[in-house]
């Protein structure tokens, strides 16, 4: 039933689209920039080895990389040009030159690596080593590995303070996060939580870390001034995604298998609400403004929208199948979600999204989906202006 159904309604969207061109098609252009500035989503395709760039300023797929073997993870390099492509099965990461789109180093890491995350000072990296237990650190001014440290059992997560100097690890395997301290590239405590800890979450200021553990249907909150346990909030079953908003005011967390997401008030650590979001929520993404969170429903192929200032859940967008990782782009104008499923990415245009009724969507808010490699599983966002003259 499930796949049939996911079959009978790619023609039914497909033909939403094809009449959404038709009637509103003069609305959907973009506004123009200068020669020299670019847009791009990078888009990590497990099962075909390659990377898709996404030219978010013409809405097409610009180019195809080939990287390493089953990419699962990306970073962008907040101060240089450069995405950073973790590949799992090659045990190694790829470095995509922005201007060139082209990979122009490999550097090797060690086993199974899963995740990366990218200071903000654009000099260092630090990639989990899911399958050795440790955290490779990269001086990407050099692009080579400086030293690994190693963490706890099946590292899956990461996520850093503001300033770099406070790294969050979640092992899965040990129920414990590992913290590092970003200067000297030690641990300097392992702190346990609650069982099959995932996605991690800190906050800005380095204050606080929030950890969903899937198995226990909890968020873990640590003191990491005093690397302490400070709650285990209960949560919906399965907790996949821990998004934060900008303000630092609250979490909120996709509960895959309670089809809900829990709001979480950072200052008391308490959960205020749980409202039902859509079938199987599996990743989330709150806007600049804090206003609104999207989120990822893998169950019921469409993406939910939680007005967070009125506190209610608006219509979803219907998009391709098994919807998954989800961005915003750097002007905040479009969302970009890869469905895992259908092998593509859908588009949607959140300015005509605000400009219609909250109980509306007759026809959805996609600009255009693009057919992408074997299950885009990552997303990365990178906008700069050239430093080299463009290629003629």
């Amino acid at each position: 039933m499930r796949a049939s159904r996911r079959i009978s309604g790619r023609p039914l969207l497909f033909l939403l689209l094809l009449i959404g061109f038709g009637l509103l098609g003069c609305e959907s252009k973009l506004p123009s920039y200068p020669p020299a500035y670019r847009e791009y989503a990078y888009v990590a395709n497990a099962k075909s080895d390659s990377v898709s760039v996404i030219d978010l300023l013409n809405l097409r797929v610009a180019t195809t990389l080939r990287v390493g073997r089953a990419p699962v993870a990306l970073a962008a390099n907040p101060k240089r040009n450069e995405v950073y492509v973790v590949n799992r099965d090659a045990s190694n990461v790829s470095f995509i030159d922005t201007e060139l789109n082209q990979v122009v180093a490999t550097v090797g890491v060690h086993g199974a690596p899963v995740a990366i995350a990218v200071t903000a000072d654009g000099k260092r990296a630090f990639v989990l080593n899911g399958g050795s237990a440790n955290v490779s650190v990269l001086d990407l001014d050099v692009r080579r590995v400086v030293t690994t440290v190693g963490v706890g059992a099946q590292p899956v997560a990461i996520d850093l303070d503001s300033a770099g100097k406070v790294v969050v690890i979640s092992n899965a395997g040990g129920d414990s996060v590992s913290l590092l301290d970003g200067e000297s590239l030690k641990v300097t405590a392992t702190v346990g939580v609650c069982h099959g800890p995932g996605d991690v979450a800190v906050m800005p200021d380095g204050s606080k870390a929030f950890i969903a553990c899937r198995v226990s249907g909890q968020v873990a909150v640590v003191d990491l001034k005093r690397a302490t346990l400070l709650a285990l909030l209960d949560v919906g079953k399965t907790p996949t995604d821990v998004a934060l908003k900008p303000d630092g005011g609250e979490v909120m967390v996709t509960d895959h298998d309670a089809d809900a997401i829990s709001i979480i008030e950072t200052t008391p650590n308490e959960v205020s609400g749980s409202p039902l979001i859509g079938r199987n929520p599996t990743n989330a993404v709150v806007s600049g403004d804090n206003a609104f969170l999207y989120v990822s429903n893998s169950g019921s192929d469409t993406v939910g929208v939680y007005d967070i200032n009125n506190g209610r859940v608006m219509t979803p967008i219907p998009v391709g199948s098994g919807p998954g990782p989800l961005a915003l782009s750097p002007r905040q104008e479009l969302l970009i979600v890869c469905d895992t499923a259908s092998n593509d990415v859908a588009i949607i245009d959140l300015q005509k999204l605000g400009a219609l009724p909250a109980n509306r969507r007759s026809i959805p808010p996609i600009l255009v989906l693009l057919p992408v490699g074997m299950q885009p599983s990552a997303i990365a966002m990178k906008s700069f202006l050239l430093t080299r003259p463009p290629e003629r």
